[in-house]
């Protein structure tokens, strides 16, 4: 990071920023290690767990928790955790979100610096059929999350930058159903997380 000295304070800019948007519906311990692990191999300032508005590619599929239980949620996922920020700037923005309106404010924000934008190898076999992938692709590093294995390939159209982090078998759909059919979730969530789900009755919860 830097420091930029303006006439009667002193603040310091981060110059290496991802942006790690997702539905977070509900977060789990597998964005976290994600976040984590991109910001040490690739040296980032800070990643920001941005939390969608309006999740338009789920639209039609399943009930979203509200914007706001989700980014309460996130907000307590890495309460603590050095370089993680909790983003609200969709939630703040309205309407459905999308990621070249987000990489723009970001852009704002901190200028000057670089941002990296944030996908698993699933959401980047995907990415052409993203809303304005091109500009997504001029205003940002694009990077892809790869798992041990056999990770799917990204368009290769565009440039990317691949980061391996240890697989988690952690989905957001299979911790909902686990809610549902009172499975453990003890290690998959975090107990902060947890307490959320409990004080707001989401997914089922009962308590």
């Amino acid at each position: 990071m830097v420091w930029q000295v303006f006439d009667s304070y002193t603040l310091i800019v981060p110059m290496r920023v991802g942006l790690f948007g997702g539905t977070f519906d509900p977060p789990h311990l597998g964005h976290l290690v994600t976040a984590v692990n991109v910001r040490h191999v690739l040296k980032l300032d800070l990643v920001v767990l941005m939390v969608a508005n309006d999740p338009w590619q789920k639209h039609g599929t399943r009930e979203v928790a509200s914007a706001q239980d989700r980014l309460t949620m996130v907000q307590a996922a890495i309460a603590g955790v050095d370089g993680l920020l909790a983003g609200d700037d969709e939630i703040t923005r309205g309407g459905p979100s999308y990621t070249s309106d987000t990489l723009a404010v970001l852009h704002e924000r901190y200028r000057g610096a670089e941002i990296f934008t944030i996908v698993g190898d699933d959401a980047a076999a995907k990415f052409g059929s993203w809303q304005r992938a091109d500009e997504i692709a001029k205003q940002s590093t694009l990077v892809v999350v790869d798992r041990p294995g056999s990770p799917l390939l990204p368009p290769s159209e565009f440039n990317w930058h691949r980061v391996e982090v240890p697989r988690l078998e952690v989905s957001s759909s299979d911790l909902r159903a686990r809610f549902i059919d009172g499975r453990p979730l003890k290690y998959l969530v975090s107990d902060a997380v947890l307490q959320v789900i409990a004080e707001r009755r989401l997914y089922g919860s009962k308590s």
